[in-house]
């Protein structure tokens, strides 16, 4: 810590007298950053916050003249954050004005005497050898800890080493978050304090989800927290966090620093393993797309333990770019769950398989990224093929109607007719009843209102007829002249069907 008046004080060969304030007042602990002496009324522009100002009263005039001058005076230095003031005596004035110590004491300024025997500069030189010795401290520290926690990089488990290492050297806590946000326990570590643990990884999520390289100090919950991402840009790893009474001098900030460094390149040496895990999690799900359930199996419970078991859910989410993070989110999420949760990248394609008991995490995972998805029904690992093709089409949905989740229940709600009115059919039924349209246009009949009317009453010919007020024959003659325009057959169930599907399509 840097000297302070009571270091001064306590300097049997400086001989300073404190005047004001009381011994013992929490002023007196301030540090000072430095010695200055001047005899300008104001000396302010010359000095900065934190220094001891010494002067021998050359300014100041006799003491009935200048009493208001004091007050102005004492002000300027207070405002300007100086630490204490200094007064020589028996060198301009005999003993300590009056008006100086009122002024001081009214406005808290810490006010010492000088002896006459005591030169300014054996002030000065004591402040600058407290200093010296502080600031070699400081580097024998500083390079001390720097080797610590060089040795804890060369042990088997060198990130847990150096996070405990630096922890054990700032005497604070340390903590890890992965690329998703979550808190990574590691052992030895002191956790994070409960109340300010939810807004500390707030904080962590919000600055991953920016997806570019930052640090930042905040003040949460009374305490200095240094949060810094890891990674490359655009491609982030997780964050640090660093909680602290204090700020963090030079010193230990150069530590801190080192250590995102260190960490930075652990993460990074493990990105050639993930890309490797990737390639192979895609020629899995190529397996599991062919039929080769059981090679796919062998595989994975070698590399994450298992596959998702039956029956499971089939979300898919496709974007020109991942967004940042997603990735090694998915793989801490898959991690986390021992092989329940299965990924792959096909393309632009991402395809995740899980059980409806891990949906969730999957839907908050992708929510929290901004990814759009569509979902399957439940399906077996054999039936994967259909069940990639039903999330499909629901991700179209889901792009039509601007939503982030569409579920493919939601599409076959209604049934066979649901699902082809989904891919856009009403077109195809305009173009196949177009001559029907056009023939009742030209010819002002109503062909295709007694079409549905004929449809409405399930082909029954009398209901028909009563419903509409015209003879049976007069009806059958109708339903005919509709077939012969349109080339079908209306006797043949088949081409009955393809008229009343596109009369529901051009609804």
């Amino acid at each position: 810590m840097p000297p302070n008046l009571n270091v001064l004080l306590r300097s049997r060969s400086l001989k300073l007298r404190l005047v004001v304030p009381d011994l013992g007042a929490p002023r007196l602990e301030e540090p000072i950053s430095w010695v200055h002496s001047s005899d300008l009324e104001d000396p302010t522009p010359f000095l900065d916050s934190g220094q001891l100002l010494l002067t021998d009263g050359t300014q100041f005039p006799a003491e009935g003249e200048f009493r208001k001058g004091y007050e102005q005076y004492v002000r300027r230095l207070v405002d300007h954050g100086i630490v204490g003031l200094g007064f020589a005596t028996q060198v301009v004035h005999g003993t300590l004005p009056t008006g100086l110590e009122e002024a001081c004491r009214g406005q808290g300024l810490p006010l010492v005497e000088v002896p006459d025997r005591t030169p300014f500069i054996a002030i000065i030189r004591t402040v600058a050898d407290y200093l010296a010795r502080e600031e070699h401290a400081r580097a024998e520290w500083s390079l001390q800890a720097q080797r610590a926690i060089s040795r804890a990089a060369l042990r088997p488990d060198g990130l847990t080493s150096i996070l405990g290492e630096l922890e054990r050297q700032l005497h604070s806590w340390v903590a890890l978050y992965d690329a998703a946000g979550n808190y990574v326990r590691m052992p030895r570590n002191r956790p994070i304090p409960s109340q300010i643990a939810p807004e500390v990884t707030a904080k962590v999520r919000s600055a991953l989800d920016l997806g570019t390289r930052s640090a930042s100090h905040l003040n949460v919950g009374g305490q200095s927290v240094t949060l810094q991402t890891l990674g490359r840009k655009d491609n982030l790893r997780g964050a640090l966090v660093l909680g602290a009474i204090e700020p963090l001098d030079p010193a230990r900030a150069d530590i801190v620093n080192s250590v995102i460094g260190l960490a930075s390149l652990a993460l990074e040496q493990a990105r050639t393993l993930d890309t490797a895990r990737r390639h192979l999690r895609a020629g899995v799900f190529e397996q599991l797309l062919a039929g080769s359930t059981d090679v796919a199996l062998r595989t994975a419970r070698q590399v994450w333990g298992q596959l998702p078991r039956d029956p499971l859910l089939v979300t898919v989410s496709r974007q020109e770019s991942p967004a940042p993070n997603l990735l090694e989110a998915l793989e801490l999420l898959a991690d986390d769950h021992r092989g329940a949760v299965f990924y792959a990248l096909q393309g632009q394609v991402l395809v995740i398989l899980a059980g409806r008991a891990h949906q969730e995490k999957v839907f908050e995972l992708l929510g929290r990224h901004g990814a759009a998805c569509g979902v399957s029904a439940e399906a077996t690992m054999d039936g994967l093929p259909g069940a990639l093709e039903e999330a499909t089409r629901a991700l179209r949905r889901a792009a039509e109607l601007g939503r982030t989740v569409v579920e493919f229940a939601e599409l076959s709600e209604g049934g066979m007719l649901g699902l082809l009115r989904e891919e856009k059919a009403g077109p195809v039924a305009r173009g196949l009843l177009q001559p029907l349209i056009s023939h009742d246009a030209a010819e002002q009949t109503e062909l295709l209102e007694t079409v549905r009317e004929w449809f409405a009453n399930n082909c029954v010919w009398d209901k028909t007829a009563r419903r509409m007020g015209v003879h049976r024959h007069t009806l059958r003659n109708r339903i005919d002249a509709a077939g012969r325009i349109l080339g079908l057959n209306l006797d043949s169930m088949q081409d009955r069907l393809e008229l009343y599907a596109a009369v529901q399509f051009l609804e």
